[in-house]
């Protein structure tokens, strides 16, 4: 359940990350979170992914945390307990897309 680092390169396009999840089943939308923000304790009926745009986000998934920077892309098995946290002293974007549609 590592994160793929990397995934997306620099000069970082959302349309190509939108594009590349679309081929592979998922939506993909943005959140914009302020310092600090937390969602915690999210479970899902479907699988998610997540990459940041900008900033940096601390993902917990089954307790074990890890760190996300722009580019990386990390997976969310269906049912998994997570939290993501904003680490970033300013806003963090990132890139959400589930597997199931209307979720």
């Amino acid at each position: 359940m590592n994160p793929v680092r990397g995934k997306f390169s620099a000069p970082f396009e959302p349309e190509k990350v939108a594009s590349d999840w679309r081929q592979r089943g998922f939506s993909c939308g943005t959140f914009e979170d302020p310092p600090g923000r937390a969602w915690r304790d999210y479970t899902h009926d479907c699988n998610e992914l997540i990459t940041v745009v900008e900033g940096r986000l601390q993902l917990t998934l089954k307790g074990v945390d890890m760190i996300l920077e722009p580019g990386d892309e990390a997976f969310i098995p269906r049912r998994c307990l997570h939290s993501v946290v904003n680490l970033a002293p300013t806003r963090t974007v990132w890139l959400y897309g589930y597997d199931s549609p209307g979720v």
